[in-house]
């Protein structure tokens, strides 16, 4: 599965003081409907051979150890509606299920972990991961708190000679659709530190990237199950745009 490079139009609204934020060509509806074409195409392009389900979705990895892979059930439906009024771009209405190990790894270009707990990958796990994304798959690692000591262990054992790094701020996956200057967003408080992305990179490509003390995931839920602020649960929902458009168009 090859994805090939495009630069989509950046636009959206500041977080801390609701300001819309600098956009590239502000609401040009026909520029919109052309960008939202190539993001078509180019998914089109990219899952073809791998005889993907015919319409975008997220796969959640049902991943071994005792964590819960399945927390925040309404998260990635929403996510995925938010997707479609942003973009315009055929999604399904619900999340697929994959293992680690699992033959259909390769029909689905965008893969998402959370949970709170223990997270622990095979020797075959690791290694058919391993291939999905030098293949050109990508992983988003949303850290819902309790999950960093054990996703950092299995991320070191999934690329023992890569580094997890920080991404500054001026990356890609911040502005590709919504502006986020300052970085991700930050949902819930956790233990008070600033919310973090890292990232792992294989030939110049961003082939892992994790959020830490963001819990994008609880922003997307339901309003009713954390009564986040609107403002909030928008910011995490752009971001979560963001990362899907920049992982499917780079």
């Amino acid at each position: 599965m090859t994805v090939d490079r495009i630069k989509l139009p950046q636009r959206g609204t500041d977080v801390k003081t609701r300001r819309p934020r600098r956009a590239v060509f502000g609401y040009n509806h026909s520029r919109m409907r052309k960008a939202t074409l190539h993001i078509l195409l180019l998914f089109a392009a990219a899952v073809q051979a791998a005889e993907p389900p015919a319409v975008f979705t997220v796969a959640r990895l049902h991943y071994g150890g005792g964590g819960d892979w399945y927390s925040d059930p309404s998260s990635l439906p929403n996510l995925l509606k938010f997707l479609h009024d942003s973009t315009g771009l055929e999604v399904a209405s619900d999340e697929a299920v994959v293992e680690p190990a699992s033959p259909e790894l390769s029909d689905y270009p965008y893969l998402y972990l959370t949970g709170h707990g223990n997270v622990s990958f095979t020797p075959l796990e690791l290694e058919r991961l391993r291939s999905y994304l030098d293949g050109g798959g990508f992983l988003h690692v949303d850290d819902n708190y309790g999950l960093d000591p054990y996703i950092r262990r299995e991320i070191s054992l999934l690329y023992p000679d890569e580094e997890l790094v920080q991404l500054p701020f001026d990356h890609p996956i911040y502005h590709c659709f919504f502006d986020f200057p300052q970085g991700p967003p930050k949902v819930h408080e956790h233990d008070g530190e600033p919310p973090q992305g890292y990232g792992i990179f294989r030939n110049g490509r961003l082939v892992l990237f994790y959020t830490h003390e963001c819990d994008l995931g609880d922003g997307w839920e339901d309003p009713e199950v954390h009564k986040d602020p609107q403002e909030i649960r928008e910011a995490a929902l752009e971001m979560g745009v963001n990362i899907i458009i920049y992982a499917l168009t780079h």
